[in-house]
C-alpha cells in the first residue's frame, strides 16, 4: 500500500506541476457556475429550485466532457514512460507492475475528484448563497451527480489506461481514446435511438433497452442522474424512462464501479505480460 500511495502521490504533484489540477478545476467552476446562473433564470416558472436545474445542466454537461478530460489525463499514462524510459527506471525498485498502475490510477481519479469537488462544489455553494434557502432533495441530487461524476471520470481513466498499455506508441493511443469517446458519448447513443426508431418497439422492449443502457457508462450515468430522484426526473421528463428502466441508484452505481473495475483489471493484466 505504501508503493501505490507513494506512486499516486507523484501522479498528483505531476498533475499540479503541469497545471491539471488548476486547468481543470477552472475550467469545471467556470462552466459550472455560468450555468447554474444562466439555468436557474426560469426556475420561478416551473416551480423548481435553482439547485435542481442546475444538476440537469451540469449532469448534461459532465456526460461529454468529464470523459473528455479523463482520457486526456490517461491516455499517455503508460505508453508515455514506456517511450521516455522512464517506466523501466521505475520497475528498477522494488515495486510490482500492478502497483504502478493502481498508484498512476489513483493519482489521477484524485486529480478529476479534487477538481470535480471544487468546481462543481463552487457552483452549490454560490447558489445556495444566492438563494433564499437551501432544497434537501436538491442538495442529495446534486450531491449523487458530483461522486456519479467522479465514478465516470474514473470509468474513463480506467479505459485510457487499458488504451495506453495496449499500444505502442502515444499517437495510436491518443486516437484510440479519442474514437473510445466518439462511440461511448455519441455514437452509442445515436445508433440506439436509429435502432429503436426502426424496430418500433417490436423487439427492443423496454427490458432489453434497459441492459442496452448498462453496456455504456455515460448512459449508466445519464441514467443516475436524469431519471433517479423524481425531483430531477420530473424537469428533463425522463420520469417515464426512469419506471420502465427500473434499476435503483445502488445498481447503477454498482455497475459504474464493474466499469471502473474491469478495464483496470485487463490493464494489470497486459501490462504484467507487455514486454518494454
Amino acid at each position: 500500500m505504501r508503493s501505490i500511495a507513494i506512486i499516486a502521490g507523484k501522479e498528483f504533484r505531476d498533475g499540479l506541476r503541469n497545471r491539471w489540477v488548476v486547468a481543470t478545476t477552472a475550467l469545471l467552476a467556470a462552466l459550472a457556475l455560468s450555468l447554474a446562473f444562466l439555468g436557474s433564470g426560469p426556475t420561478g416558472e416551473v416551480d423548481a429550485s435553482a439547485l435542481s436545474v442546475t444538476v440537469v445542466s451540469l449532469s448534461s454537461l459532465t456526460i461529454f466532457l468529464i470523459p473528455l478530460i479523463a482520457l486526456l489525463l490517461a491516455y499517455d499514462a503508460i505508453v508515455g514512460e514506456v517511450d521516455s524510459g522512464t517506466m523501466a527506471l521505475l520497475l528498477t525498485y522494488p515495486v510490482s507492475r500492478w502497483q504502478v498502475v493502481t498508484g498512476k490510477f489513483a493519482g489521477h481519479v484524485a486529480i478529476l475528484a479534487v477538481a470535480t469537488v471544487i468546481g462543481y462544489g463552487l457552483a452549490g455553494l454560490a447558489l445556495e448563497i444566492a438563494s433564499d434557502g437551501g432544497d434537501i432533495d436538491a442538495w442529495e441530487a446534486f450531491s449523487l451527480m458530483i461522486v456519479s461524476s467522479m465514478l465516470l471520470g474514473a470509468v474513463f481513466i480506467s479505459i485510457g489506461y487499458l488504451v495506453s498499455t495496449s499500444v505502442r506508441d502515444r499517437g495510436t493511443a491518443g486516437g484510440i481514446a479519442v474514437g473510445a469517446w466518439l462511440f461511448l458519448v455519441l455514437i452509442y447513443d445515436m445508433t440506439l435511438l436509429g435502432t429503436l426508431v426502426a424496430d418500433q418497439g417490436r423487439h427492443l422492449t423496454a427490458a432489453r433497452l434497459s441492459w442496452l443502457f448498462m453496456l455504456n457508462p455515460a448512459d449508466i450515468y445519464r441514467l443516475l442522474n436524469l431519471s433517479g430522484l423524481s425531483n430531477v426526473s420530473s424537469l428533463t421528463g425522463m420520469s417515464g424512462l426512469a419506471a420502465d428502466v427500473n434499476m435503483s441508484p445502488l445498481f447503477l452505481t454498482a455497475t459504474l464501479v464493474a466499469w471502473i473495475a474491469v478495464p483496470l483489471g485487463l490493464t494489470i493484466i497486459v501490462f504484467s505480460r507487455k514486454q518494454l
